[in-house]
């Protein structure tokens, strides 16, 4: 009987009765317990996650920043409300705590009290971050916290990047302010230029004017310098005279307390006296004739006058001494007397020897009557004269007084001056040096006043001036400079979709499994009748394939009718699936034909390091190495890369590769099955009395 009969006579057993078929319809069913049940009750987990309650705790007060409200917790939080994110719960922080603690809450999310005033904090002088504050409890479960980490850092993200465009604007604003600015100061550089110009030819000017300057104070050092000389030499004089005229007062005002009484008693007398001398020489004069008779008495009368002259000039003028007005009348009347007194001696020896010159006598006698005259009117005056000229002495002596202070306080403000004269021709110097200085400076300076314009003119050009417009695209790109441009080729719709290769074959393992738990891995008969190896070995293959093909086809309609399965190639999936199950039934058949009842434990055994090492769930590698080392030897791990591929989409190069592993080992395992049905044929101890059943 051939291989394909053997099989339909295996599974016609389960016809035989209500039991058989009901055992044959779970077998059937079986895998969508491990397929469709776990990838279905997983499906979508995070489209769902609007029903995990989390507490939100909204403790931010606000803060002000230039000039306006900030209240970044209540738009936070106004946001997750108007998200699908979680199942929001506005409770006070106190509550959080405790409902995370019991598992009321899975999480809590809260904003402190200093939030918005943290975030303000950016535009001042002590910038602060703005802290977010997460409780989670892995005790409640340890996904969710996982999955929290995740959205609040998109949360974070994205309250950041909001305080970073505020940020940022004020930025760009004062970037617009710091052109206006810089323009006001090009302007202001360029009047300046312009005024450093003028001031630098006014410098110039002034270096020119203090030079003149300097040759002036010069000759005026010098011109002082001779004052205070011909000054000091007036002192010594006005200081010589003054002495003078202090003696001279005080002997004139001693002669006048003295002849000022004589004069006053004898005015009358002496008038007389010059009177009669005056009448006497003009009738000398006039009677020459009878000169000769009078000659001797009026010689006698002159010499008397004369004599009373010169004792009363003795007395006043020679040893108390009288002012020289006085004195000089006294002299005058006492020479005209004595003139009256020679002439008329002249006269009496001329009349007497005869030998005179008459024409001589006459002139003298003119003279004589001339000054008599002018005695005896001055007479009635002599005393006044003499208190006039006592008061012009003293007149004179306080004028010399005031003369010599006022020299030495000349001489003291010229020798001042003088040193004034010298330190401002010093000075004068120091300025005109100074002068040429400072045009030379201000030569520089106008030079660097027009660069300076011009740099300011240039600065002015690079600072950029934004509107509102540019500032926001630019606030925009800086708050968020670097985005995530994600481009996902084969993008797997949901969870369960990107798990589903990992669990069809787990599923189709566990069928395999259980299928040869209730047929035979070597049919029976076949053994007895003695039938060739490889026949018993498809006998006993064929109908677990049969049966893993209407597994395949039951789990694969309800994962893609009933729970929403979408597959990029999905005949390709269906057919590479009908390969995976032969591949399955080949390798579960040789380890129970090997092995017996040992080989149901091997199966699970080799199920177990297939699903750790094949990379379902995390990447391999992030696996131990023990793993990673069994990876490329093992099944499963060719048919999640296909299955991937298959339902998700991408190249098929991992397919055909997998088509071709799984060739192999089924090969190889209905070979190997083979031997252990060639070694079945022979009867030992071992089988009429297995040590183990299972």
């Amino acid at each position: 009987m051939r291989s394909p009969q053997l099989a339909a006579l295996e599974l016609r057993r389960f016809g035989r009765g209500r039991l058989p078929r009901a055992a044959l319809v779970a077998l059937l069913v079986l895998p969508l317990l491990y397929g469709a049940l776990y990838l279905w009750s997983f499906w979508d987990p995070y489209g769902r996650l609007d029903r995990i309650p989390v507490a939100l705790v909204d403790d931010d007060k606000g803060a002000r920043a230039d000039g306006k409200n900030l209240t970044a917790g209540e738009d936070i939080t106004e946001g997750l409300r108007d998200s699908d994110t979680f199942e929001w719960h506005e409770v006070s922080a106190a509550e959080a705590r405790a409902g995370v603690e019991d598992g009321r809450y899975y999480l809590s999310l809260t904003m402190p009290a200093d939030f918005s005033r943290r975030i303000a904090s950016s535009s001042g002088d002590s910038p602060e971050t703005g802290a977010l504050q997460v409780r989670t409890n892995d005790a409640n479960n340890y996904i969710v916290g996982q999955i929290s980490r995740t959205v609040f850092s998109e949360v974070r993200t994205a309250a950041s990047t909001k305080a970073s465009r505020s940020f940022l604007d004020r930025i760009f604003i004062s970037f617009s302010d710091i052109h206006a600015e810089t323009v006001k100061a090009a302007k202001g550089a360029d009047d300046l230029e312009g005024g450093i110009g003028k001031a630098e030819k006014g410098s110039q000017d002034l270096a020119d004017g203090l030079k003149d300057a300097k040759k002036g104070s010069g000759k005026l050092s010098k011109g002082l310098t001779k004052l205070d000389t011909g000054a000091g030499d007036l002192e010594d004089g006005s200081r010589r005279v003054a002495a003078g005229t202090q003696t001279l007062a005080d002997k004139v005002n001693g002669a006048a307390d003295k002849a000022g009484p004589f004069l006053a008693d004898n005015e009358k007398t002496i008038g007389a006296t010059a009177r009669l001398v005056a009448d006497s020489s003009g009738v000398v004069r006039h009677h020459l004739d009878t000169l000769v008779k009078t000659a001797p008495t009026a010689a006698k009368g002159a010499h008397a006058a004369s004599d009373t002259l010169n004792a009363v000039h003795k007395a006043r003028c020679e040893d108390p001494v009288l002012p020289d007005a006085a004195c000089a009348d006294l002299k005058k009347a006492k020479q005209a007397a004595a003139d009256v007194a020679k002439v008329a001696d002249d006269l009496d020896a001329l009349i007497a020897d005869q030998h005179g010159d008459l024409r001589k006598l006459d002139a003298n006698l003119g003279t004589l009557q001339k000054q008599a005259r002018a005695l005896a009117d001055h007479t009635p005056h002599l005393a006044a004269d003499l208190d006039d000229a006592v008061s012009k002495i003293n007149e004179l002596n306080e004028g010399a007084g005031k003369v010599a202070a006022g020299a030495t306080e000349l001489h003291k403000g010229l020798s001042t001056a003088d040193t004034g004269a010298s330190d401002l021709d010093a000075g004068v110097g120091d300025l005109k040096t100074g002068a040429e200085d400072l045009s030379g400076g201000m030569y520089k300076l106008v030079d660097g006043s027009g660069k300076l314009s011009d740099g300011l003119h240039d600065g002015a050009q690079q600072i950029p001036d934004y509107d509102k417009k540019d500032r926001d695209r630019r606030t925009g790109v800086m708050a968020d400079p670097v985005q995530l441009a994600s481009r996902d080729l084969h993008k797997a719709p949901n969870y369960g979709t990107g798990f589903a290769p990992y669990f069809i074959p787990l599923s189709l393992w566990v069928g395999a499994m259980v299928a040869y738990m209730l047929i035979t891995p070597m049919n029976r008969r076949a053994l007895a009748m003695g039938a060739p190896a490889r026949r018993i070995a498809l006998a006993g293959w064929l109908p677990v394939v049969a049966v893993g093909v209407l597994q395949t086809v039951a789990l694969m309609s309800v994962l893609h009718w009933a729970v929403g399965l979408q597959m990029a190639r999905a005949a390709g999936t269906v057919g590479f699936l009908f390969l995976v199950t032969a591949c399955f039934a080949a390798i579960v058949q040789w380890l129970n034909a090997r092995f017996g009842a040992a080989g149901r434990i091997l199966v699970l055994a080799l199920l177990m390091l297939q699903l750790t090492s094949a990379g379902g769930t995390y990447p391999v590698q992030t696996s131990p190495g023990f793993f990673n080392a069994l990876h490329p030897f093992l099944p499963m791990s060719y048919v999640v890369e296909a299955l991937r591929r298959l339902i998700t989409g991408g190249g098929l190069g991992p397919v055909w590769q997998a088509c071709v592993v799984l060739t192999a080992f089924t090969v190889g395992a209905l070979a190997l099955t083979a031997v252990a049905a060639r070694r079945r044929q022979a009867w030992t101890l071992d089988r009429l009395h297995p040590e183990l059943t299972l």
